[in-house]
């Protein structure tokens, strides 16, 4: 359990610098098979990186809670979906729906398209190299943000996109609230982006659109129901949380795809034989992509689910038990935190031959749109990322532009 209060956080938060699964996580699965306990900043912890356990922990949610950390708490907001549960957290699931569900994203795809050539284009007429993370952020911010808030990174006196890198860098550390460390930057972050979004509610409150122009617009009519369960705290908590999933994690996971393909020309050259077959059965090479066009990328999902489950963006999931719960030989005790460790699943040898390959054909018989006990890097169960088909969308539409339209090195 590591040391008094301390525990084994400092061993915890180490950066890991390789694909591999986090030494801290490596080390103890190989001393004490995969479930075992520890303790970080005060809290007891049950890591998991049993399948089975994993599936059980996400299915029921009568016997684990979604829970987070204070600290992350304090970040995210206590009123965001994903710490509140039961029927308010089905409600606002439902809400989000409207935004990146199956008839939002078909109208959405031409803007997603749009985004991804502008950005392309930019980045062609610079004539050198590119930072890639940092033009991906902008041109998935660029995009969110616009959708979500009516936000103009080129327009706005405020750089919100620079208080989410704040927020972002001090995330996943150690909980320390003084001026200078990771953490206070990152609650800094919070209280600028934050001070913004309450800005512009105020606005839109006093002065609506005539029509529902973005989701803000959505919410505010929500709010303005006699009958809704939304508060205007929720609210904030909501979109503050939705830009952030929205942006990072699909920044993170395009980034990965676009390396993992450059280093395998295999499967490069294949993703670009399916995307070049699609401009070939156009009437018009030069018009957009059709929603049916989008929905026949079979490699390139292919690709797109091996990328995130080689990025292992999220390193854990948290629930917390409620009542004791017997599993297999093991008692979890009620109260205690269980940490579902994703990156272990995806790079166990028993679930995956030769698992820190690139090997997108290794989807071709399997079924990647869902969770399954052996993949989970959108969650699971009731609490399965809503905005899964939404980062999918953007990967596979910019895939499409570069390698048909683009050569680069």
């Amino acid at each position: 359990m590591g040391w008094p209060l301390l525990g084994e956080s400092i061993q915890f938060f180490a950066p890991n610098r390789t694909w591999d699964t986090p030494p801290f996580i490596k080390k103890r699965i190989q001393r004490y098979g995969s479930i075992f306990r520890t303790s970080f900043v005060g809290m007891k912890v049950i890591v998991s990186t049993d399948g089975d356990l994993n599936y059980k922990v996400f299915q029921q949610e009568d016997q684990f809670q979604s829970w987070y950390p204070e600290s992350m708490t304090r970040v995210f907001g206590k009123q965001n979906p994903s710490v509140l549960y039961g029927y308010l957290h089905k409600y606002l699931k439902n809400m989000m729906l409207h935004l990146v569900g199956y008839g939002g994203l078909k109208k959405m795809l031409s803007e997603v398209e749009t985004e991804a050539v502008k950005a392309i284009e930019k980045w062609a007429e610079q004539g050198t190299t590119v930072e890639l993370k940092a033009a991906i952020a902008d041109m998935i911010f660029g995009l969110t943000s616009r959708k979500l808030i009516s936000y103009d990174m080129e327009k706005s006196s405020e750089n919100l996109r620079e208080n989410y890198e704040a927020f972002i860098k001090g995330l996943i550390s150690i909980p320390i609230p003084f001026p200078g460390t990771s953490f206070y930057k990152c609650l800094q972050g919070r209280k600028k982006a934050m001070r913004l979004l309450k800005k512009m509610l105020k606005e839109r409150r006093e002065n609506p659109n005539d029509v529902n122009s973005d989701f803000f617009d959505f919410v505010v009519e929500e709010l303005k129901q006699d009958d809704t369960i939304v508060t205007e705290a929720i609210a904030l908590d909501m979109m503050f949380m939705l830009l952030f999933a929205s942006y990072e994690t699909t920044t993170l996971a395009l980034l990965v795809a676009v390396k993992l393909l450059t280093e395998n020309p295999k499967a490069l050259k294949e993703l670009t034989e399916e995307h070049e077959k699609i401009l070939e059965m156009r009437e018009n090479p030069e018009s957009g992509i059709t929603w049916e066009e989008y929905k026949s990328m079979k490699f390139t999902f292919e690709v797109i689910n091996e990328s995130v489950r080689l990025a292992n963006i999220v390193p854990g999931i948290f629930r917390k038990a409620l009542t004791d719960v017997k599993f297999k030989d093991y008692t979890i005790p009620s109260g205690w935190v269980v940490m579902v460790c994703p990156p272990a699943v995806h790079l166990d040898t028993a679930n995956y031959e030769d698992p820190l390959d690139f090997n997108p054909w290794r989807w071709e018989n399997m079924d990647f749109k869902g969770t399954s006990k052996t993949f989970m890097a959108f969650g699971g169960g009731q609490r399965f990322c809503v905005g899964a088909d939404f980062a999918r969308l953007q990967m596979a539409v910019f895939l499409h532009r570069l390698v048909t339209k683009y050569r680069y090195r």
